[in-house]
């Protein structure tokens, strides 16, 4: 006679959502125990902007998450009231599988190993879940996803965050020459969307699928206006200093509060590069040449003062 299994797991891929943090989407494991009546949330992206000096350790990269736990209806729920689609692909696990994973959840949610510093890129809310599949499973996992394989961190970041949002322009500021690195395997499988498509197509080396046929689609992305891009943030800031260009040119006198903000700003923005390049711990980041395309723009268009 065929023993049930109790123990049901699934790996939850949760849309995107408005906020940066939220952008990329989340990934969150289910499980099911239905000798003890539990349903509940497995969730490696809990954190908290209460934390002491939250903002400081984010950027320098010392922020920790933790697992949490909640009721599956809870955790469902607020993604309903976001709008915002939730995709369960349930785990091709035998019962020794399902209890091993579940062990081991039990002492990662253990209050000395809980907490976990967080890496946007090697260790998050998608990669914890993964690592942990395959650590049950004890076999390598095959799979046919190939998108993306080949391209930079920083391409593939830019389509989730939205080419030409001002968010997109902030993440390029800040990403040093690590993030033109390019992508290969299972390192695409840090952001949500990546690992649900690679889990759809997994097998093992026997054939065996890792998670069972269930329907998902692509992570809708929103489309920024282009009055909201900084493409044309550069065109105003262009006008604007033509603007002053001409005042200054008819009335013969520098404008200097048109132009002490900027620098200012351009200072700012300096200071938070090298202190990313030489301080933090987060992988991606460091000094670039992008950082100077707004001073370079300035300067040639105050050209037409300077050399007048």
């Amino acid at each position: 006679m065929l023993k049930l299994l109790i123990i049901y797991f699934s790996i939850l891929s949760c849309s995107p959502g408005d906020e940066l943090y939220a952008r990329y989407g989340h990934t969150a494991l289910r499980m099911q125990d239905t000798e003890n009546n539990i349903d509940a949330v497995f969730n490696y992206g809990v954190f908290s902007f209460e934390t002491d000096n939250f903002y400081y350790k984010f950027v320098k990269g010392e922020t920790y998450y933790q697992l949490g736990i909640e009721p599956t209806r809870y955790f469902l729920m607020d993604y309903d009231a976001e709008k915002r689609p939730v995709y369960e692909q349930r785990l091709n696990l035998t019962e020794e599988q399902s209890q091993a994973l579940a062990k081991a959840l039990a002492i990662n949610y253990r209050p000395s190993n809980r907490h976990y510093l967080y890496n946007f890129v090697f260790d998050n809310c998608a990669t914890r879940p993964y690592n942990l599949i395959k650590s049950v499973l004890g076999d390598t996992i095959i799979s046919s996803y190939n998108e993306w394989e080949g391209c930079t961190y920083r391409e593939f970041l830019q389509h989730f965050t939205g080419r030409g949002t001002w968010e997109d322009f902030g993440i390029n500021m800040i990403f040093g020459h690590r993030a033109d690195i390019r992508m290969h395997g299972e390192e695409r499988l840090f952001l949500p969307e990546a690992l649900m498509f690679h889990l759809q197509s997994a097998r093992l080396p026997d054939g065996t699928p890792v998670v069972e046929p269930t329907q998902i689609a692509p992570f809708t992305i929103a489309h920024t206006p282009w009055y909201k891009t900084w493409y044309f943030g550069v065109v105003l800031f262009v006008l604007f200093m033509l603007i002053v260009n001409l005042s200054d040119l008819r009335r013969n006198k520098w404008s200097w509060w048109a132009d002490a903000p900027f620098i200012l700003l351009y200072l700012c923005f300096f200071a938070i590069a090298i202190f990313l390049t030489f301080f933090s711990i987060h992988p991606l980041v460091g000094f670039n040449w992008r950082l100077f395309l707004f001073p370079i723009i300035h300067l040639c268009v105050r050209l037409i003062y300077i050399l007048r």
